[in-house]
């Protein structure tokens, strides 16, 4: 095994791709922040022993190390302990789950929701219980790992369409003679930050008796007027239910979405109609035969939903935030191209693996932590700084890091 994995480690050094962990740890633990220390709640780590001001996490709404999350969870743990036992469909389905999937239902707009223990169990379990061997899936290019390898294990056919090309899309869903047709989709792209023309795939999908899934592990908390997610954003579904032109239309959607970013504890749902649901809880393996994730996760996401309706001003802040990041980036000229998003994820493209590396190890030594992300997660000579707001986040620190780039450009005189 040495001699197998120790050269190829080697030539991923070499490359610059080699990955680490890091330790990350608050800089004040949450329970002891006072009411002037509350700038560095969800926005200040301990890093590898370094304090650092964090543009890192995806706590969109900043609501990890929100009181009444964590006053959840501790009402959860004194009712219910710490563990779930076993799986959902054996004695792992609490009346917290409950609530939470009647909760997370009504907050999309959708009949029923079916919560996992994660993302990537909700994507790699439902995928393959909805299509399998004679049936299509249809790609988008750049759609998270978890949802390729969702769809490599369902056993269909696959057939990727270049990044939200739906004209290309159009033309193999016409040309397909599959049984059932899937077509599978970020609805914020995790790297890019754009959002997904949801209507328009679909309309497509409509056209070609096809299935629409999409993973809005990013758009939901963040879009929509009481972050319901992509869907209110785009005006088909939200808190006050399916909009009148789209009644009737959403038999054929599969919606997912995750609860450990913007929603700051863990796990993922799908919604739907409910036959589909029901489906889903009966075949997904990544549902039927796991531990369930304890209820005080449940609870903890409970109150995260009620934080989400109770204050707006986060959503509005994080737009004033993404402006002023925006505005000064434009106003510093810097030599890196900050691609055009209006979510919370801000990619700075550098360029090549080594350069992305050096800014963001500019800004380290500056105290500001802002991850380089480099293939095979993004594509060949676009490694870029994946910054990530959250509404936890001040201005003052929103400028703090545009000077932190400056410095960066000047010191590597680009």
């Amino acid at each position: 095994m040495k001699d197998s994995f120790e050269p190829e480690l080697a030539e991923w050094q070499a490359a610059q791709r080699m990955r680490r962990r890091r330790q990350v740890a608050p800089a004040v633990a949450p329970s002891e922040l006072g009411a002037d220390d509350e700038a560095l709640r969800g926005t200040t780590y301990v890093i590898d022993g370094q304090t650092r001001l964090s543009f890192g996490s995806n706590d969109y709404l900043g609501l990890s190390q929100h009181p009444a999350l964590m006053a959840a969870a501790h009402a959860a743990i004194d009712r219910y302990g710490v563990g779930a036992t076993a799986s959902p469909l054996v004695c792992g389905h609490s009346p917290a789950h409950e609530a939470l999937e009647v909760a997370l239902a009504d907050r999309v707009g959708l009949p029923r929701a079916l919560y996992f223990y994660a993302g990537y169990a909700a994507n790699v379990g439902t995928i393959p219980a909805l299509v399998g061997r004679g049936d299509a899936v249809f790609s988008d290019a750049l759609n998270h790992a978890c949802l390729i390898d969702g769809i490599r294990l369902s056993r269909a056919e696959l057939q990727v369409y270049p990044h939200a090309d739906l004209d290309a899309l159009d033309r193999l869903l016409a040309a397909s003679t599959a049984q059932r047709k899937l077509v599978v989709t970020d609805a914020v792209f995790s790297m890019d930050g754009n959002v997904a023309d949801v209507p328009a795939l679909l309309a497509l999908c409509e056209r070609h008796g096809a299935w629409l899934m999409i993973d809005d592990a990013h758009g939901f908390g963040v879009l929509g007027a009481q972050g319901e997610g992509t869907l209110a954003h785009h005006g088909i579904a939200g808190a006050d239910g399916v909009a009148p032109a789209w009644q009737g239309r959403l038999d054929r959607l599969i919606y997912m979405a995750t609860l450990g970013k913007a929603a700051g504890v863990a796990g993922a749902f799908i919604a739907g109609e409910p036959s589909m649901v029901e489906w889903v809880m009966q075949k997904a393996r990544t549902y039927m035969f796991a531990t369930a994730a304890p209820a005080v996760v449940a609870e903890s996401l409970c109150a995260a939903l009620q934080v989400m309706q109770d204050e707006p001003w986060r959503r509005s802040h994080l737009q004033a935030l993404r402006e002023r990041l925006r505005g000064g980036v434009a106003a510093a000229g810097l030599p890196w191209t900050l691609m055009p998003s209006d979510t919370a994820i801000q990619p700075l493209v550098i360029g090549s693996n080594a350069d992305a590396l050096q800014v963001m190890a500019e800004l380290d030594a500056q105290g500001v932590w802002v991850p380089a992300i480099r293939p095979p997660t993004v594509p060949e000579g676009t490694a870029r700084l994946r910054i990530s707001l959250s509404s936890a986040h001040t201005l003052a620190q929103v400028d703090q890091l545009v000077a932190g780039l400056r410095e960066a450009a000047r010191r590597m005189a680009v």
